[in-house]
């Protein structure tokens, strides 16, 4: 059942960036990986997701990604339950997602070896709730391959994650969220 989802899904990120007027190629991974780390004096919680979709269009910079919560990897299997169940509530919200466009695609040439800094800007939905969000990071380009390599932060009140007071002190308010994917040209 995941991996037909995970097809659709794929589908559905292609088509919709089949509809763009430029001719371009498009580049894509299913086996992103996104990680997140939130650090308090009293614990550090990490967890790992390798299962997140990315595509983008070269011509237009426009970019899209899913990730399906419950692919989160926690060391301790408690934590993991609690984020699932207690704070992003995944049978409600079962994806984290972003639209938006590389703001300087049009100065990259991925035929060439090289390393390119984007910005990047759009739509982050995460918890039900979308916020526009700008972000810089990396784009390598070498040997055909096009490598997205991105760090934000995400604040939890600002996606409606509510912390339980018996563990606020465990949480920090302010999650970093990291994004390497390694892209293949679409044939």
């Amino acid at each position: 059942m995941t991996k037909i989802f995970t097809l659709i899904t794929a589908a559905a990120i292609f088509t919709s960036l089949a509809f763009t007027k430029a001719e371009g190629s498009k580049w894509f991974t299913k086996t992103g990986k996104v990680t997140f780390f939130s650090s308090t004096p009293v614990e550090d919680i990490k967890a790992v997701n390798n299962q997140m979709i990315l595509a983008f269009d070269d011509a237009t910079g426009q970019i899209s990604t899913r990730v399906t919560i419950k692919s989160f990897l926690f060391k301790k299997k408690l934590m993991q339950e609690h984020f699932n169940e207690n704070y992003m509530e995944s049978d409600k919200f079962p994806y984290a997602t972003y639209k938006g466009f590389i703001k300087n695609m049009k100065n990259i040439d991925l035929t060439k070896d090289s390393i390119y800094k984007v910005t990047t800007s759009g739509n982050l939905t995460i918890h039900g709730v979308t916020k526009k969000v700008t972000t810089t990071g990396t784009i390598t380009s070498k040997s055909g391959k096009a490598t997205i390599d991105a760090s934000f932060d995400v604040l939890l009140k600002d996606y409606n994650i509510e912390k339980p007071s018996v563990v606020a002190l465990k949480i920090a308010d302010k999650i970093n969220v990291n994004l390497y994917s390694v892209c293949s040209k679409k044939k």
